[in-house]
């Protein structure tokens, strides 16, 4: 992928957001790939080229700000407990329309990113083909914060700062603009819940049995909101399904984008 970079106006100010394109021709309909609350476009890694080969799609990756080589944060900058709808309602349509993407395209959001996804179906619901949620978020569970306090220390006292440098240009920025607000006593209220009850597109939601950040609650709640939501658990998967069982992952999101199309 050619890593390449675009100025939007979003959130109050003007970003870069550092994106790349997996090709397969400009006629190919489009999957967007959000990652989690510490990824960037490079930790996809080659996932994105093996889902859209197996799609027949063209797949649109990128950070957003904070992330990878894309506009840090601003100093002292702490993000709001409603950062995920801003970044659905304002920061992902400003990159869409700077890069005219076709409006029916797929979303395949991870965790944090999975949310993104889902928020911005519900507020665009004419819009998305379909999302593909990935241990989605809809509240704040005790275990998410447990395990995203041990994240804290872990970052604190490891080489995992080092090792996220290798993805992020700021990985401070990264880090502690994911942290800080998931573990700010404020955001423990969070929850989306009502706004899945306009979702209108299809879904799939994949989460692993042993999801260290968060139970199934969270896609039995989806599915209870969004009747159309199919479901897939996968046994002896931690919080990242798309790198423990990549395989099951791309299988079943073929099987419901063929399936979705076809009801189309």
């Amino acid at each position: 992928m050619t890593v390449r970079s675009v100025t939007v106006a979003a959130a109050g100010r003007s970003v870069d957001i550092e994106y790349a394109w997996v090709e397969a021709g400009p006629a190919h309909p489009v999957v967007v790939f959000l990652h989690e609350g510490l990824g960037s476009l490079s930790m996809w890694k080659d996932f994105p080229a093996r889902l859209c080969g197996a799609l027949g799609m063209r797949g649109l990756v990128y950070s957003r700000p904070g992330y990878g080589q894309s506009t840090p944060r601003a100093n002292g900058e702490r993000w709001p407990v409603g950062f995920m709808h801003r970044e659905a309602s304002e920061v992902l349509p400003a990159l869409l329309a700077a890069l005219e993407v076709p409006q029916q395209s797929w979303l395949f959001g991870h965790s944090d990113g999975a949310s993104i996804a889902l928020l911005y179906a519900a507020a665009f619901t004419d819009v998305p083909a379909g999302v593909i949620a990935l241990a989605p978020h809809l509240f704040v569970e005790d275990v998410s914060v447990r395990s995203i306090e041990a994240t804290r220390s872990a970052y604190l006292s490891t080489d995992l700062r080092a090792r996220l440098a290798r993805y992020h240009d700021d990985p401070d920025s990264a880090f502690f603009g994911w942290n800080d607000i998931w573990l700010d006593p404020a955001f423990r209220a969070w929850n989306i819940e009502r706004e899945m009850e306009r979702v209108r597109c299809p879904v799939l939601a994949i989460q692993g049995e042993d999801d260290e950040y968060g139970t199934m609650a969270q896609i039995a709640r989806l599915a209870h909101h969004v009747p159309q939501a199919r479901l897939v658990k996968l046994a002896q998967c931690g919080h990242s399904p798309h790198r423990d069982q990549p395989e099951r992952v791309v299988d079943a999101a073929a099987s419901f984008v063929r399936t979705s199309q076809v009801i189309s």
